[in-house]
């Protein structure tokens, strides 16, 4: 009986084990995806910058819209 109750011990342990080491390689994995959207948007996001800078050189604030 209590041979039997050890090896269900050793048997759910060795399973967590398993299960803990999946979860660790997801979450790394999740981390990686993070950073380097992150990278993405941070490069999207100067580019969007240096071309609302780039249009902006362009006018000058009291220009009249084309239509007038």
């Amino acid at each position: 009986m209590i041979e039997e109750r050890l090896v269900n011990i050793e048997t759910k342990i060795t399973f967590q084990e398993d299960l803990i080491e999946e979860l660790n390689k997801t979450v790394y994995q999740q981390q990686q995806k993070l950073d380097r959207l992150e990278a993405i948007c941070t490069t999207l996001s100067r580019h969007i910058q240096s071309l609302a800078e780039a249009g902006n050189e362009g006018k000058s604030a009291n220009e009249r819209p084309p239509h007038y």
